[in-house]
């Protein structure tokens, strides 16, 4: 590979004819293969696009913004389809037709994420495999997979399909939050997420909207269960078809760019997040630091206690039917209720974020409190007191999902280095997995119907201790970008760097390094 002279935003090479002096003390200086992908993208097209206007930038933002977070959203919508089918199958035939009973049921979402706890090994591909076709992938087993269910008659079946569609799903939103974040600056992110997280909470729109159309239906060719699962497979596979023709890998081979714009995204993406757009090298350092890290330990901590919760969301239509005294058809309607008002919640609660910046602590223990004080309602309330006791359901279930779309943003707008990220993305998808290995063995059959203990936990360890530790971490993060900035104002940190290749050195912007947070003291983090 040759090196030619490449320039970043602000930054201009050595007006030297060789490079193979020694770089300045105090720079860093990486090996080409430990550099970005997109070093090489760079070094071919950086030295003919001349500097972005804010009229192009101004283009480029809503071009990216729109693209990309319409694929992204799009995605996790049909993926949040897919985990829902189980809750919605249940208010069908489905449990007659299999065998299912309460327990049953339970152990089946247990083995969905013991799935998706082995499915963690996958995230290795996130770093070999181009991500736009590892999602596709990704897609086309899972649409595979949900056709499956329709082959399904016992129990046995039952837990093998769920199990299989846990780990395949398992590292899809790791392989979404690394698409936004090759695109996007830190500022577009916090302003799309109600869009792109909204997805996860809202998914029981559309979907419950399918499952009232087809309870509709008089004298059904095949079960009603089945349908359900043949349309949301046909949505799954049409997705998938977008997919493979639509889905970048990168900025380098986005269809929807210029070559010119090409260079502007890599650029303002690195100068804005300080960190690499991609790397393919498996680099053992970063993941021993994330390991050391206390604060990745922090977030994984706090996934284990909050997602002990989130059995509500595969439980919440039965809960309708026999908390709120409601027949099955008029529950796919209060989960559409229920949807688009933690969608209405989230909005705002993201929204807020980007005009109150540095408050993503707070804004969790905030936005634990509603489903906090509802749970404790719903555990005390007289069991004949129906309408009240639905209404504290419809604010508990869905708005503890908001903290968690916040604190998973958060995890990985602070951590810096490809590989780094991606064993801090490990470690709390295996905690947000054994949670819900655990969760829903809390919801025993003799527990019915107020199933007082899964409620007790829930108030304790989810809506309690769970948001302390997301203070621990705003503290942790504070105090070393108190450190950091003051470094940064006496000039001791430089936000340039240099990558060798036989000897030769490029000065180039600090990001296309792949440093993690802790070397690159440059980084500072979002609070």
């Amino acid at each position: 590979m040759s090196i030619k002279r490449t320039e970043l935003i602000d930054i201009s090479l050595a007006k030297e004819e060789s490079l193979e002096l020694p770089a300045p003390e105090g720079y860093r200086i990486v090996p080409s293969r430990d550099a970005d992908t997109t070093l090489r993208f760079l070094e071919d097209h950086d030295h003919d696009v001349p500097e972005i206007t804010p009229e192009q930038e101004k283009r480029l933002r809503r071009k990216v913004m729109i693209i990309v977070v319409g694929l992204t959203s799009l995605v996790n919508l049909i993926l949040y389809s897919d985990k829902a089918v189980a809750s919605y199958a249940s208010i069908f035939e489905f449990w007659q037709d299999t065998g299912l009973t309460q327990n049953k049921y339970n152990n089946s979402n247990t083995l969905f994420y013991v799935g998706y706890i082995i499915g963690q090994l996958n995230t290795i591909l996130i770093q070999k495999v181009p991500v736009g076709r590892l999602l596709t992938l990704l897609t086309f087993v899972w649409s595979v997979i949900i056709f499956l269910h329709c082959a399904v008659y016992n129990v046995s079946g039952v837990y093998a399909i769920r199990f299989f569609l846990g780990f395949v799903e398992s590292i899809a939103l790791p392989v979404l939050n690394t698409t936004m974040g090759q695109f996007l600056l830190k500022e577009e992110k916090a302003a799309t997420s109600p869009i792109f997280y909204s997805t996860c909470l809202g998914v029981t729109i559309p979907v419950g909207f399918i499952a009232y159309g087809l309870l509709n239906i008089s004298n059904p060719p095949i079960h009603i269960w089945k349908l359900f699962m043949i349309t949301i497979g046909g949505l799954t596979f049409l997705v998938l078809v977008v997919v493979f023709f639509f889905y970048p890998n990168n900025p380098t081979d986005a269809w929807f760019l210029t070559t010119e714009e090409k260079v502007w995204v890599i650029r303002r993406v690195q100068r804005n997040t300080a960190t690499s757009i991609e790397q393919k090298v498996i680099k053992r350092y970063q993941v021993i630091e994330a390991l050391k890290d206390p604060v990745s330990w922090l977030f994984g901590g706090f996934f284990l206690l909050q997602q002990l919760a989130n059995n509500l969301t595969y439980q919440q239509n039965l809960l309708f039917t026999s908390i709120g005294n409601i027949s099955n058809l008029d529950s796919t309607l209060v989960s559409v209720a229920s949807g688009g008002f933690a969608v209405v919640m989230c909005v705002i609660a993201t929204t807020t974020l980007l005009y109150f910046p540095n408050l993503s602590a707070f804004s969790v223990v905030f936005w634990t409190i509603p489903s906090f004080a509802a749970s404790i309602a719903v555990a005390t309330l007289p069991w004949n007191k129906h309408i009240a006791l639905l209404a504290m359901l419809c604010l508990a279930s869905p708005l503890f999902g908001i903290p968690w779309i916040l604190m998973f943003s958060w995890n990985t707008s602070t951590a810096g280095g490809y590989t780094k990220k991606l064993t801090r993305s490990i470690i709390v998808m295996i905690a947000y997995a054994v949670s819900n290995i655990i969760s829903p063995q809390l919801w025993q059959g003799r527990d019915a119907p107020r199933y007082r203990p899964a409620w007790i936990v829930q108030i304790v360890l989810s809506f309690f201790l769970a948001p302390l530790l997301a203070l621990v971490i705003w503290v942790i993060l504070k105090r070393r970008n108190i450190e950091r900035l003051k470094k940064l104002e006496s000039g001791e940190t430089s936000v340039f760097g240099f990558v060798e290749e036989d000897g030769q050195k490029v000065k180039v912007n600090v990001a296309a390094l792949d440093l993690t947070d802790k070397e690159n003291e440059a980084f500072i983090y979002p609070l």
